[in-house]
């Protein structure tokens, strides 16, 4: 009977109500606002929904089967002494020592610190050993097993799906299907539409600056710049690369105010405009060939392969998609692209972007500056499209087909909701004017122009 109340006491003490925080308690809250944003409001309900769940599953006890604390740990062992740090603290080594046993596989130190890369020289020209010392602990044998235990925490759900973002695999393959879903013909057809979605990159530089005033590192404030693009993928593509630790907060808030375009642009693309300005209408837009849609593709991927290779894997997927697309031989794996495949691929980015969100991570007072400077963000990008716009018109050559400046609002690349914000507001001024395809332009420009600059911050600013 003893043995029976004791079962049941441990039963109960096991119980996850005994293991929570303030900080699970408040993301619940987090949780309920996604989700009315997402169910009731349909803001982006398609990641809003997985997100908010996956946030959910985050900050509810689980004893390490969804989300293990430290996915490696490293006890350096110094004369006797124990001292812990975790793989963020010591980069690339702790991985290496586990890994690589075997001086021929040896990988590049390109991009590792000087000391680091140091060290990881000199403890892969030993002969190294590993061997089991435990459930869930290896250890380095020879010179290395003097300084080095690694532990390494059998992995949960959120270490297998979290995959998809560290690899570079999840963000790639929603270009893609952004890619096959996108015309690029209204560029083509306007490629002056070009330097709208360039000016629209002013959001993502004047928030760098900003963040790094307010004390984030360079490659933080890079990654919440890209928030200013209004590019979900990219976002979580830099953040996973400058600044992990962020990754939840970036991604939330650029999935927010993404979903808030049609809120956010409207007051500052009216401020910024005369009623006479929105009213402008544009000439129809020539026809573009399929053979100038398939050459752009080319040209897109070898430049930016040669000129910006960290930002291939975006362009280069983005580019595939839409060649699948224009080809029109390929209409299953188009149709794949566009439905099956972009489908299970957001079902299980949003979730991992979820599971990132743990309370006591999540609620700092980093998140809140970063929520605050994506608003500015989002507001620069959207003035600095406007402005550009009106300035285009005071060229000499283009007076006599003068362009919208609402238009230029889209250079943010969030397709094709952009557009059809730059759309909605004009038929407010003009029922009869159609702005749509004329905003297209600009919209598929600001989506190669954040990846490319997302590339530009991955080359210079590593390490930072």
């Amino acid at each position: 009977m003893q043995e029976l109340l004791n079962s049941f006491a441990d039963f109960i003490s096991g119980m996850g109500i005994y293991q929570m925080s303030w900080q699970m308690y408040v993301m619940w809250g987090v949780v309920a606002v996604l989700l009315y944003l997402g169910v009731v409001k349909q803001f982006e309900p398609l990641l809003m929904v997985p997100i908010a769940f996956g946030a959910l599953i985050a900050n509810i006890p689980d004893n390490g089967m969804v989300i293990t604390q430290a996915q490696r740990e490293v006890v350096a062992i110094e004369d006797g002494k124990v001292a812990r740090s975790t793989m963020q603290d010591v980069g690339f080594l702790s991985i290496t020592l586990a890994e690589y046993t075997d001086p021929a596989a040896k990988q590049s130190t390109e991009g590792l610190a000087p000391e680091v890369a140091a060290e990881y020289d000199a403890a892969m020209a030993e002969t190294m050993e590993v061997k089991t010392v435990g459930k869930g602990q290896l250890e380095v044998t020879g010179q290395a097993a003097k300084k080095y235990l690694v532990l390494k925490p059998e992995g949960g759900l959120f270490d297998w799906l979290g995959l998809g973002i560290k690899c570079e695999i999840f963000p790639a393959l929603i270009f893609m299907g952004v890619g096959a879903l996108t015309d690029f013909g209204p560029l083509l057809a306007s490629p002056k539409s070009l330097l709208l979605g360039a000016a629209a990159q002013g959001g993502v530089a004047m928030t760098f600056l900003c963040a790094v005033g307010l004390g984030f590192t360079k490659g933080q404030a890079a990654a919440i710049g890209i928030i200013g693009g209004a590019d979900g993928p990219t976002s979580i593509f830099l953040a996973s690369k400058m600044a992990p630790e962020l990754l939840g907060a970036i991604a939330v808030a650029a999935y927010t105010y993404m979903a808030l375009v049609p809120l956010i642009q409207p007051p500052f693309m009216k401020l910024c405009t005369t009623e006479a300005q929105r009213k402008i209408k544009m000439k129809s837009l020539r026809q573009v060939s399929k053979g100038e849609k398939l050459f752009f593709c080319f040209v897109v991927t070898l430049t930016t392969i040669l000129l910006c290779p960290d930002a291939a894997p975006l362009l280069g997927m983005l580019m595939l998609g839409n060649f699948l697309r224009e080809c029109q031989v390929t209409e299953r794996l188009v149709s794949c692209a566009q439905n099956e495949l972009m489908n299970i691929t957001t079902i299980l980015l949003g979730v991992s972007v979820g599971l990132t969100m743990q309370g006591a991570r999540f609620l700092q007072p980093q998140t809140l500056m970063i929520i605050l400077l994506g608003v500015v963000a989002f507001a620069v990008a959207t003035v600095c499209g406007l402005l550009c716009a009106q300035l285009m018109n005071l060229v000499p050559g283009w007076r006599k087909n003068p362009i919208n400046p609402l238009i230029g609002s889209a250079g943010v690349s969030a397709v094709p909701m952009a557009a059809r914000v730059s759309h909605n507001v004009g038929q407010q001024a003009d029922r009869t004017n159609f702005l749509l395809m004329h905003a297209m332009g600009p919209n598929v420009a600001g989506v190669i122009g954040t990846a490319v600059i997302a590339g530009y911050y991955i080359t210079t600013l590593s390490g930072h």
